[in-house]
């Protein structure tokens, strides 16, 4: 004899043959909501603070190249690249999960409201 149980049976639902009901909408409480938007706020925050970095580099570098006397110039604009290139990590890490949880709300909002 073996030692193994029978398989078991999925208990059968309601519905008519060859019909599948929806998946449950996962609940997104209030918090979730407000951290998608904080998170999504922040990452626009970061991308706004990295494009006046990038046009404040390259006026920096203009200004640099202008006279051979402002060479510090060129300094500050090398060293806003360094933070530009530091503040990427940070960008996709607020920018990827804030539009992942954004997308999710949204797919609960239409999900739970009412069809006309």
């Amino acid at each position: 004899m073996s030692d193994q149980w029978p398989p078991r049976r999925p208990v059968p639902m309601p519905a008519p043959p060859g019909w599948y009901p929806p998946p449950p909408v996962p609940e997104v409480s209030t918090g979730y909501r407000r951290w998608a938007r904080v998170l999504l706020a922040l990452a626009i925050v970061v991308a706004c603070l990295m494009a006046v970095a990038l046009v404040t580099s390259v006026v920096l570098l203009v200004h640099a190249d202008a006279d051979t006397e402002n060479a510090a110039s060129g300094y500050l604009a090398l060293f806003l690249w360094f933070g530009i290139a530091a503040a990427v990590p940070v960008l996709l890490a607020l920018g990827v999960p804030g539009v992942v949880m954004t997308r999710r709300v949204r797919r609960h909002q239409r999900a739970t409201a009412a069809p006309e």
